[in-house]
């Protein structure tokens, strides 16, 4: 597959369509913020508006890899450790975090996207996709981010809407 110079996510659809040279390239289920779609730092929900892939973390961890506070905890997650924890809010294999670009929006102040820690990180397998139920990032199983991961660069854009995904857009991959 080409490296992707677009995300879109689509708070409607529950789904990451990316693109590459304006061709959808691959759609994944997601599951963006139980608080539903809002900036304001504090408020659990997931930002809108255009974004940039701002730092990649996690390249070279095994898949199921803990991560708090940006590091790998050494641990990889396990049924066991899950319900040892099981109101923490699991950051899992990579993370693509984001930094909005629409400053007022999603960048400075009380609405900045970078220094809320939204991310695109995994989850674990029993959480369900295409439901939102986020404190704010986006949500993906760990294999679909992997692969994300891999082809998505540095800086690539990243769009964040309540909008269902084009008509169009949706046969391309069919």
């Amino acid at each position: 597959m080409a490296t992707l110079d677009l995300l879109h996510i689509s708070i409607a659809d529950q789904r990451l369509y990316g693109f590459a040279d304006a061709q959808l390239q691959l759609s994944l289920p997601v599951s963006t913020a139980l608080n539903g779609p809002g900036e304001l730092n504090g408020s659990g929900c997931t930002p809108r508006g255009l974004h940039q892939v701002r730092a990649k973390i996690g390249g070279e961890l095994p898949m199921g890899a803990v991560l708090r506070g940006r590091r790998w905890t050494g641990e990889i997650l396990t049924p066991e450790l899950q319900a040892q924890f099981p109101e923490r809010d699991w950051i899992l294999s990579r993370i693509l975090w984001l930094s909005g670009c629409e400053l007022g929006r999603n960048r400075m102040g009380q609405v900045d996207t970078f220094r809320r820690y939204i991310y695109l990180h995994g989850t674990p397998d029993s959480e369900p996709m295409g439901v939102p139920l986020s404190h704010g990032c986006i949500r993906l199983r760990n294999d679909d981010l992997i692969y994300l991961f891999a082809h998505t660069p540095l800086h690539c854009k990243v769009q964040i809407d309540e909008a269902a995904c084009p008509q169009w857009a949706r046969l391309a991959l069919n």
